[in-house]
């Protein structure tokens, strides 16, 4: 009845991403458009038929049962997402396409708290779904990975980052998603992740590790906002969207196998 999922996204065209595209209209992705009522005749008095009131009451209930079923686009970010990190964590912010990917891959992750899909480069007053997604916030669909050092590195995160959660080497686009939105960079919180990144992507580029220059972009990290609820754990809870099919689950299939010492047991489990 209302297609909370993005089934069969379409190609983007003039770089707006092909989640926006599937809104019509202004509804929001997520929800269903209710038709206006009629205004009565002026001349006409309304009938106080009991079986018309019974319907009238049956159909004010649908509605708000498709509202309740069809909105969550409406709801604001999970409690929790925009925490402080807990005591002994640390962070870091990656972009690099659409962030239902990014999101399962990080938070297959050993020594990873939390993986929350969001957004960063932008200003607060963008970071909306629907704003990010006409390429003109300077955003980008992002993840924010809490995860502790004790167990992984920041480095070994940049090397899922370029060896399976995206591809470095595409410009303003990830597969089939275009736009400065699904841009490669990494947000770099300190000097320290700077240079980190700055060492990791030499080395691939010395390594000959991709057929093309990297494109990856560093940016200072000014703030993360958590994206709209119906975005966190996408791929877990919607694994047979062809999306995530055809763009994610290979992903989660790739990390198990180049990176088995680093995913968690109940992820390891699946192969």
């Amino acid at each position: 009845m209302c297609n909370v999922s993005y089934h069969g996204r379409p190609t983007a065209v003039n770089g707006v991403g092909m989640k926006a595209r599937l809104r019509t209209g202004g509804v929001r992705p997520g929800t269903m458009a209710l038709p206006a009522p009629a205004a009565p005749h002026p001349q006409e008095r309304p009938v106080h038929n009991p079986r018309t009131r019974l319907s009238t009451l049956l159909g004010g209930a649908l509605a708000a049962l498709l509202f309740a079923v069809c909105a969550p686009s409406w709801l604001p970010a999970p409690a929790g997402a925009d925490a402080p990190p807990p005591v002994g964590t640390e962070r870091a912010v990656l972009a690099g396409g659409c962030f239902w990917g990014m999101e399962a891959v990080f938070g297959s992750l050993r020594g990873v708290v939390r993986a929350t899909p969001g957004f960063s480069g932008g200003s607060a007053a963008s970071a909306h779904y629907e704003i990010v997604s006409t390429g003109t916030t300077h955003h980008a669909e992002s993840v924010e990975v809490v995860y502790d050092p004790r167990v992984i590195s920041y480095q070994q995160l940049l090397q899922v980052y370029f060896r399976v959660a995206h591809d470095p080497t595409e410009l303003d686009r990830q597969g089939p998603d275009s736009g400065t939105q699904y841009r490669s960079t990494i947000f770099y919180a300190d000097a320290a992740q700077r240079a980190t990144a700055q060492s990791t992507i030499a080395q691939l580029t010395a390594q000959r590790v991709f057929g093309a220059p990297i494109v990856t972009t560093l940016e200072p990290l000014t703030a993360f906002y958590p994206a709209e609820a119906y975005h966190l754990h996408y791929v877990a809870r919607h694994p047979d969207d062809p999306y995530v099919v055809i763009n994610d689950l290979p992903k989660l299939a790739h990390l198990r196998a180049a990176f088995p010492a680093l995913v968690k047991p109940q992820q390891a489990a699946l192969r």
